[in-house]
This record gives C-alpha cells, structure tokens and sequence, in this order.
C-alpha cells in the first residue's frame, strides 16, 4: 500500500481519504495538549501559514498514549488550539500510534522511516515529513523544533 491507500478520521468522526493530499508536501506529527513539547504548535502554524498557498498540508494526529497528555474529547483539543495557538490546519481525530490499536497510516510511516531496530513513536510531536508524491522522506523526533524543517520543506515545494 501507498501513503494515498488510506483512510482516516477528522476530529468530527468524518472519514478523510490520504488521496485528499495527492500532489501535497505533508508533515504529518502526533501531537498532545499537555506535553512538554506542545508550544510547537506556535511553530507549526507558523510554517503553515508560510506555505500552505504553496502546497503545503499539517496533518494533526492527536495522541494520548504518552503520559496521558492529551486526555480531552476532538473538540476540546480543537478548541485548546484554535484558541491557545491559533491553529488553522487539519486536525483529526485522536488515534493510537504504537501497539495492537495503532492507527494503520502511523504503521505505515513506520515501515518507511522507522529505524531498524526499533520503529515504534517515542514521544508525541514526532513529525514525519512527506513528498508530492507521496513517499516518506524523513522523520523527525519529538525534539526537532518546526522551524528546523523550513528548509527540507522549502526544497519538496
């Protein structure tokens, strides 16, 4: 299967076809409202309004399996973000990205950027950083600030 073969939910419960982003640069990040690294949201919505008219997709994946940092419904998340950080890009529905109940797109950009030994998400605010045509090009850790990506996004625009 490809990047494009899958579906997944918005935070409204809404199925999303990864078809939808066809011909898009993507950085997909599993995220929370209580982590450590949350303030990078200030830093991906920044990128995001920098680049969005050019082809550029955030692709938000709420993840509670880390410390319970993000415990709140959809709607909540949302509205914490809208309001905190202002957030504009997509948000889907909270998911699971490690274990029996994995979100099969996270299985998916596993098997393309996930180490040999060891594939599984450490953290929330790994970011996995997609091409137009759909290939997994790299994967960030949750330390990777989005500022530092502006050039790897810059040269897949």
């Amino acid at each position: 299967m490809k990047i494009y073969d899958y579906q997944v939910k918005d935070a409204k419960g809404n199925l999303v076809s990864m078809s939808d982003y066809q011909g898009k640069v993507l950085l997909i990040v599993n995220t929370a409202t209580g982590c450590g690294f949350t303030p990078q949201y200030k830093g991906l919505q920044e990128l995001y309004e920098k680049y969005k008219n050019k082809g550029f997709e955030i692709l938000d994946f709420p993840c509670n399996q880390f410390g319970h940092q993000a415990p709140d419904t959809n709607d909540e998340i949302q509205n914490f973000c809208e309001l905190k950080y202002k957030t504009t890009f997509k948000l889907f529905s909270k998911i699971e990205v490690n274990g029996k109940n994995e979100e099969p797109l996270y299985t998916y950009l596993k098997s393309q950027k996930g180490g040999f030994f060891n594939r599984n998400i450490k953290w929330n605010f790994t970011k996995f950083l997609v091409d137009k045509d759909g290939k997994v090009v790299e994967r960030f850790s949750p330390a990777t600030k989005p500022e530092k990506l502006e050039s790897k996004i810059q040269s897949l625009l």
